[in-house]
């Protein structure tokens, strides 16, 4: 399993776009990847379970890969929070 923390840069968190670009781009691995925010997990795969997390910018997640494509979810995580999602 890899874990990293990450902060949200994006100016209004991840809301209904910026979610559902994350959540298609996880759709991709195999591995389970979920992200964990103020005490709870959500699968980062289901745009619902972002939307409800209410992401805000400034919030620091976690997100977790586990799984054989691992370290490639867990990159292309990285890569999309740290982008900012620029609109």
């Amino acid at each position: 399993m890899i874990s990293q923390k990450l902060l949200i840069t994006n100016a209004v968190g991840l809301h209904m776009r910026p979610a559902a670009v994350f959540a298609g781009e996880m759709m991709k691995f195999e591995c389970d990847v979920t992200i964990i925010i103020r005490d709870s997990k959500v699968n980062a795969k289901s745009l619902l379970n972002i939307m409800t997390a209410c992401i805000k910018c400034g919030d620091e997640i976690i997100v977790e890969c586990s799984g054989s494509d691992e370290a490639e979810a867990a990159q292309k995580a990285k890569e999309l929070i740290e982008s900012g999602f620029p609109e």
